[in-house]
């Protein structure tokens, strides 16, 4: 592990998950890319820019106050159209 450089996004935890898709600029995608390099750089473990996204939205989420004092909401299912 790189000690030089620290990420805000530290090592990956294993986790189960559900496959979300969504849409983002080709800049934001570049930037994703640049941030998994380096993040493989840090802590020498191969990872893409899908893989990083959760857990970049979990600690987004984890550091925003108006989310945090507003509690966790439950989870509202929505109709399936079909």
């Amino acid at each position: 592990m790189n000690m030089a450089r620290k990420l805000r996004l530290g090592p990956l935890p294993s986790t189960s998950s559900t496959k979300l898709t969504f849409a983002c600029p080709a800049s934001l995608k570049m930037d994703l890319d640049r941030y998994a390099a380096l993040h493989a750089q840090t802590y020498g473990e191969a990872v893409d820019a899908a893989t990083l996204i959760p857990h970049m939205l979990e600690a987004f989420m984890a550091g925003g106050r108006g989310f945090k004092r507003g509690g966790k909401a439950k989870a509202v299912a929505t109709p399936k159209s079909g």
